[in-house]
């Protein structure tokens, strides 16, 4: 009995660690993910807002940085899982003067899945990636272009959702950034 109370304790440390790992050690670009496709949708109908963003962000005009370079702050809601095997983790990531969405996930469906992320922020502002989520049980992420911060950093929410391929399923799982705790890496 206390064999499998040991054995459960460490599951639930490895549920909680892994996906701080992932943050902590996962790439901060979205270089090597199975992107579809980006849309940026605006209300606002200035053709300046719709440019992408830029490559990198200049560390001389940001107001965190830490001597190491820039610091990345991440506001994340709950690990969520569903009973068909999809995990997911979803956050608004703030890196100097850009904002964008994260969400890391794990499919251990058995069936690849189709992912949408939505980062939303002031004036009706939202972002979305489609991303392909391989049948895989291994960590992975998908991100957002980033964006340059536009008003208030608590006005920002990302929310992923997670459906079978080509819309032949229903939603299995969505995951938002619903937490009011930032935390930086």
């Amino acid at each position: 009995m206390n064999l499998r109370l040991l054995a459960l304790a460490g599951v639930a440390v490895c549920a909680v660690a892994l996906p701080l790992a992932v943050a902590s050690a996962g790439p901060v670009r979205d270089e090597g993910h199975a992107v579809v496709r980006s849309l940026i949708h605006s209300s606002d109908s200035s053709a300046g807002d719709a440019k992408a963003p830029s490559a990198a962000p200049s560390p001389a005009r940001s107001p965190l940085t830490l001597g190491l370079g820039l610091a990345t702050a991440a506001r994340c809601g709950p690990e969520l899982s569903s009973p068909d095997g999809i995990e997911a983790q979803t956050c608004v990531m703030t890196q100097g003067e850009d904002t964008w969405a994260r969400t890391y996930y794990r499919n251990a469906t058995g069936d690849d899945l189709d992912s949408v992320l939505s980062l939303m922020g002031p004036a009706d502002r939202t972002v979305q990636m489609h991303c392909v989520v391989a049948a895989e049980d291994e960590p992975a992420l998908c991100e957002t272009p980033r964006e340059r911060t536009r008003g208030d950093l608590a006005a920002y929410t990302a929310v992923a959702e997670f459906a079978g391929r080509s819309g032949s399923g229903p939603l299995l799982l969505r995951s938002g950034s619903n937490s009011s705790a930032p935390t930086a890496s």
